[in-house]
């Protein structure tokens, strides 16, 4: 039986498990480990602890936060990895685990897998969803071009804008796109770029590159910068063949920068065409009413005819109506006469002094009828005349005098009515016609009527 003598070493267990992991970590060094995760734990403090494991054991790892914050991707159960670290013991509880600082997914990159897993949580979220993209301004004042300063980029974008549309303002953010930071410069530059009030769109993007060149547009603080945007983003990113996370999430996207400067200005040619047929229709629209309108005044002026010759024939008619009502009561008068001499005539053949009375009496009544048929019919007369002198005053020009106006007539009071300014020319001399009396005057200068 073996004892402990008192020349021999005695370890605690802390200083075994202490011994075991120096010599461990000195023997065994940096490896690479393939496996799969399963019991993957995720802690507030960033760290990350799951199992790895194979079809036979499994070993228990440790991903601190300084290297689990550069991971591209989402670990998850059930993920075949490749975990890059140094084994240890861990000496709290005495056991073996593998302190991981570098992690691969086997089979797809750690860049591809991080675009899908980012891809898929972004579309559940609906940020790709037709409906809430927006349509790009027709007309934009300025345009806002986020991308390096540096790069046949940005030099072709603004050759482009200012050939297309010089009209339109030019605002460009400089950015770092790759490299550490550049997504969140990007993002930066794409909230200040919205603080602009005058700004209508904006382009996010760079030339060509690898994936890893092109990964900060496939990060989420940069979609989630696009999706909030005031103004409508297209995505100018790499070539036609590269996609990235902002193409999705962008209003619409490019194939190439300059591709995105043409697909936010207008043609200033194309415009200007535009305008010129707008304006030779306009045009010809507006002649087409002005000839319209000029021929509705001439058919007016030749419906109404002479003012002074329509007044002659009403007061030819009125004085008319007024003989007709003369003859009328002269008749009636008569008429009434002779009922009377007949009447008497009766009564000095009959006689007696009754039918004498009696006549009286009917010679009374009809003369009260006579006296009352007389001025019902006189009455009725002048309300017939008073009628007509209405209409009369009504339909008269001279009514138009009395209020001020006159009627000029080129030459002397025989000539022409004018109506039109065009007709007369300085130098002109014109009659004017008053609702009493008449007066001569001189033109002096002539203004032709303003097309309204």
């Amino acid at each position: 039986m073996l004892r402990a003598g008192p020349a021999q070493r005695i370890l605690t267990v802390s200083q075994l498990a202490t011994l075991v992991r120096d010599r461990l970590e000195r023997g065994v060094g940096f490896v690479w480990v393939a496996g799969e995760i399963s019991n993957f734990r995720p802690q507030p403090s960033g760290h990350l602890y799951f199992t790895l494991k194979d079809d036979q054991s499994q070993v228990a790892v440790v991903m601190f936060r300084s290297a689990a914050q550069v991971l591209p991707f989402r670990p998850a159960d059930g993920m075949e990895v490749l975990v890059g670290g140094r084994p240890t013991i861990y000496p709290a509880r005495g056991a073996l685990q593998l302190q991981a600082e570098a992690l691969e997914p086997r089979g797809l990159g750690a860049l591809q897998l991080a675009f899908e897993q980012l891809k898929a949580r972004l579309g559940k979220e609906g940020l790709f969803a037709a409906e809430r993209k927006r349509r790009l301004p027709r007309y934009p004042r300025a345009i806002g071009i986020v991308t390096a300063l540096r790069g046949a980029a940005i030099h072709d974008m603004r050759m482009t804008l200012r050939k297309r549309w010089p009209l339109g303002r030019i605002v460009v953010r400089a950015v770092r796109v790759q490299g550490d930071g550049a997504a969140r410069e990007i993002a930066a530059a794409i909230a200040e770029l919205n603080r602009i009030s005058w700004l209508d769109v904006l382009v996010v993007g760079r030339g060509g590159g690898s994936l890893e060149d092109l990964w900060a547009f496939n990060e989420e603080v940069v979609a989630r910068a696009i999706v909030a945007s005031r103004v409508p983003v297209v995505s100018a990113v790499g070539h036609e063949v590269d996609v990235t996370i902002a193409d999705f999430v962008a209003d619409a996207r490019a194939p190439t920068p300059t591709a995105a400067a043409a697909l936010v200005s207008p043609d200033v040619v194309e415009v200007r065409a535009a305008v010129a047929r707008a304006e030779a229709s306009l045009g010809g629209a507006l002649d087409r009413r002005v000839g319209a309108a000029r021929a509705r005044v001439v058919d007016l002026h030749r419906r109404l005819g002479d003012p002074e010759r329509r007044v002659r024939d009403v007061a030819q008619h009125l004085d008319e109506l007024a003989a007709r009502i003369r003859h009328a009561l002269i008749r009636k008068v008569a008429w009434e006469r002779r009922e009377v001499t007949t009447a008497s005539a009766r009564l000095v053949r009959s006689g007696p002094e009754p039918g004498l009375r009696r006549a009286a009496e009917r010679l009374d009544h009809a003369g009260e009828r006579l006296r009352f048929a007389l001025a019902v019919g006189v009455r009725q007369a002048r309300a017939r005349l008073e009628h007509a002198v209405g209409r009369l005053d009504a339909l008269s020009p001279l009514a138009c005098l009395a209020r001020g106006y006159a009627i000029v007539r080129k030459g002397d009071a025989g000539g022409a009515v004018v109506s039109d300014a065009a007709t007369l020319a300085a130098g002109d001399t014109v009659a004017l016609v008053f609702a009493r009396g008449r007066a001569r005057a001189l033109i002096d200068a002539t203004e032709p009527a303003k097309e309204t």
